[in-house]
């Protein structure tokens, strides 16, 4: 698969995780770019109401990277 100049299938497993997590953070430097639906709003209201009630603050995103990447290893 090539996107953009880049061969995504050339890349080893741990260039196509630093590349999503390059993506990644590219959105979420400028939130207010990325279009929801009303179902996506809905959903993340639903989610943060549940947050509010139970006083989770989930996982820190770097810390999902580290669990995917010691699954794969």
């Amino acid at each position: 698969m090539s996107t953009g100049g880049i061969d995504i299938s050339r890349l080893s497993l741990d260039e196509r995780l630093r590349l999503l997590e390059t993506l990644w953070e590219s959105f979420e430097a400028r939130p207010e770019d990325l279009p929801l639906t009303d179902a996506q709003r809905e959903e993340l209201d639903r989610r943060a109401e549940a947050m509010d009630r139970d006083g989770s603050l989930g996982t820190p995103w770097q810390e999902v990277v580290h669990r995917v990447r010691d699954r794969i290893r």
